[in-house]
């Protein structure tokens, strides 16, 4: 089975954020980034599942300038079999569609899988596109995979409870929480090994950059917090009330 992963190239959360140019451009300075949280889980799982038996290649990819490239090896180095980037800069999702969409139809994979969201957009986009783009089957915020045969078995999490579906490939998949529970820290092997391994560096196909970012803006600090005696409920009703505003 061919699986394709999606890896988000996305600034470490201890990072703190600046903005420049009018705060129309993000301060990349002295930023350390790091391989989206949700796709390293998705990572490990698959590498758990190739380790358990199943015949799997696993192609990592990223939508990014060389700078991503370390991110990537680090990829390589928990296990993957090789890397593809498309060398340009991820200005947005739709963007990043279209390019992952053109590796995808001629590299035939049976499964494509990206983490539910990145942790600096946070906009939870590319996997939909992906599927409209290619016309593939799709499941969103899956939080388990397992594999029977030639069955792909997921979980996913809803209001009403846990779902249970059988995918058919190829199909496209985001995935959640839960995929593993910690992820895999590559060893020296691995990292010697990833140098060897195949990172390929595409140009893009298309430019479907038609959004742009107008500004961006820190969120507001929040508020001392007011502590209140477990027995004056009535004090806490007021602030509930008058300050919070929320009842």
């Amino acid at each position: 089975m061919k699986v394709l992963i999606c890896i988000g190239h996305v600034p470490d959360t201890t990072s703190k954020i600046k903005f420049i140019e009018n705060d129309t451009k993000f301060n990349t300075t002295d930023i350390q980034y790091i391989i989206g949280p949700h796709e390293e889980l998705v990572l490990t799982r698959l590498l758990d599942l190739r380790d358990a038996g199943n015949n799997m290649n696993i192609t990592a990819i990223t939508v990014g300038l060389a700078e991503t490239e370390n991110t990537l090896r680090k990829v390589l180095a928990m296990g993957a079999d090789d890397a593809i980037r498309v060398n340009a800069e991820p200005t947005n999702a739709f963007f990043v569609a279209q390019q992952i969409a053109g590796v995808v139809k001629n590299g035939n994979y049976d499964l494509v899988i990206t983490g539910k969201e990145s942790i600096d957009y946070n906009s939870g986009q590319v996997a939909g596109m992906l599927a409209e783009l290619l016309n593939f089957p799709s499941i969103n915020t899956a939080s388990k995979l397992e594999i029977q045969g030639e069955k792909l078995i997921f979980e996913r999490e809803t209001d009403l409870g846990k779902e249970v579906i059988e995918g058919v490939k190829p199909m496209i998949v985001s995935a959640g929480k839960g995929f593993a529970i910690e992820p895999r820290i590559p060893n020296m092997r691995g990292i010697m090994m990833s140098r060897k391994k195949s990172l390929a560096v595409l140009e893009p196909t298309q430019n479907g950059a038609n959004t742009k970012i107008e500004k961006f803006y820190l969120p507001q600090p929040k508020g001392k917090c007011k502590m209140v005696a477990t027995d004056n409920v009535p004090e806490l009703v007021r602030l509930l009330h008058e300050d919070a505003k929320i009842i």
